[in-house]
């Protein structure tokens, strides 16, 4: 076949729209139906008849539907086929026959797959595994894109279903006629149509018996709520699948409007981070999309962000001790020192380690070092700590600090909570966890660039100074 064509080496133009008149590949007949369902297909623009394509199919009409207007519309040579078969019913064989039965009518290769799912959500699991194997399909033979039988029908139960367990309207573009590579050319068209046109065209295909099984939520939404719907409004199906392309038409929209507000906002390309007063400047709703197009960012997947999340995320951005925010999946929303940024994991506290006084430890990206010294010492620098060296003994603890923690500051008067303590001077939570707290007999002594304690200060009467520095350690060398 010639590359991107859709026909065969040699084969002319003529051939090549003698498929379209019912006795191309060796005189396999292509009903009117069929026909007609292939310039339907056509007519949506999703497929361009000169390339080719994976069709994925289950054995059911819809599927087996595609598979012929695909044929009908590229040609044979433009299409392959892939089935799985999960077996997960004991008449699953039937469906893989009928599948079968479909690719030899219609002169096309089919690939069959048997995954073993393992436990978890079964219906999640399978959905990945057929899709991956088109995909791996689709790849090994250089097609353009993987089709799908999703119908009319399908987009309008999806849409109920993500309307009643999901808000937001992020949900509801389920089963889009594109994403990425997959492709579903009979999106606009309804199930009872293609059924008609599979019993018309004698394709081969068997129902599936689960559908009519009222344990699954898809199934009660199609046999059970639809049909009332259709009571009030017979033309429920048409309405949702127009109010469904209304909303990926203004999704595109709002995407274009997040990414020049964020660009206006100095966070354009791959940032992930935002001044907090820029947030305040925006309206509620652009606000939140921003915050959602910066944690997706972070994240590097879609993030469901809602209303309640930006509002707590503003709200926190706008107080001085900030806070930060869990979205799930280890995404959090940090908010400190005027700014929002979004990050995924965090790092875990590093773990306590012996100072000995004299000596130098490491603890985790700080280097610290205690010297004795004779008295009398300034000790008024943040940058290091002039102790009592009777007081705190000949060796320290350095450590992370713990829900709990208090000390007497020196000059506050009082004790205080470290938790306190950081939000006062102003100290970011997303480094609080990694401050050196220095402790001498279970009492923190000092915290590296907040405070000091006064239960360790220089007396008058002190003749040793225990000088405590701390500093960002150097990279350790790499091992060989």
């Amino acid at each position: 076949m010639n590359e991107r064509t859709g026909h065969r080496a040699g084969e002319s133009h003529q051939d090549a729209d003698s498929r379209r008149s019912g006795t191309y590949s060796g005189g396999v007949q292509s009903s009117p139906a069929i026909e007609a369902l292939a310039d339907a297909v056509e007519a949506g623009g999703l497929i361009d008849r000169r390339s080719g394509g994976v069709v994925l199919v289950s054995g059911g009409p819809d599927s087996a539907c595609a598979a012929a207007a695909l044929v009908a519309l590229c040609g044979p040579a433009s299409i392959s086929a892939v089935h799985v078969n999960y077996g997960l019913r004991d008449d699953s064989g039937e469906d893989e026959r009928a599948a079968r039965a479909l690719c030899a009518k219609l002169r096309i290769d089919l690939h069959v797959e048997r995954p073993e799912l393992g436990r978890g959500n079964v219906q999640a699991r399978a959905r990945e595994a057929r899709y991956a194997a088109a995909e791996r399909l689709r790849r090994k033979l250089g097609y353009d894109w993987v089709a799908t039988g999703h119908t009319r029908s399908d987009v309008a139960e999806t849409f109920l279903y993500r309307l009643a367990v999901s808000p937001g309207t992020r949900p509801l573009l389920g089963l889009a006629p594109r994403s990425g590579d997959v492709v579903r050319p009979l999106h606009a068209i309804a199930r009872e149509e293609t059924r008609a046109v599979a019993v018309e065209a004698a394709l081969p295909f068997v129902d599936d018996p689960s559908n009519a099984s009222p344990r699954y939520a898809r199934n009660r939404i199609r046999n059970e709520i639809l049909p009332r719907l259709a009571e009030i409004g017979p033309e429920v199906e048409r309405n949702i699948a127009a109010t469904h392309a209304e909303l990926h038409e203004e999704a595109a929209l709002l995407a274009a409007v997040v990414a020049d507000a964020l660009d206006g906002a100095g966070a354009g390309g791959d940032a992930t981070a935002i001044a907090a007063a820029e947030l305040e400047a925006m309206p509620a709703s652009l606000r939140r999309l921003c915050l959602r197009e910066l944690a997706e960012r972070a994240a590097g997947r879609r993030v469901p962000l809602n209303r309640t999340h930006a509002a707590r995320i503003v709200a926190l951005a706008g107080r001085p001790q900030g806070g930060e925010v869990e979205i799930g999946g280890g995404l959090s929303a940090i908010c400190e020192a005027g700014r929002v940024r979004f990050a995924t994991g965090s790092a875990p506290a590093p773990e306590a380690v012996r100072l000995s006084v004299p000596g130098v430890a490491r603890f985790g990206d700080w280097e610290l070092r205690a010297e004795l010294r004779p008295a009398p010492i300034d000790p008024a620098d943040s940058r290091f700590a002039a102790l009592d060296a009777a007081a705190v003994g000949g060796e320290l603890e350095v450590r992370a600090w713990q829900a709990g923690d208090r000390m007497r500051p020196l000059g506050l008067g009082g004790s205080k909570s470290l938790q306190d303590l950081f939000t006062d001077r102003g100290v970011p939570r997303s480094v609080r966890s990694r401050l050196p707290v220095v402790t001498a007999g279970g009492r923190v002594a000092w915290v590296a660039g907040v405070a000091v304690s006064d239960e360790f200060r220089l007396l008058e009467e002190s003749t040793e100074v225990a000088v405590i520095t701390a500093r960002p350690a150097t990279p350790r060398p790499s091992r060989p």
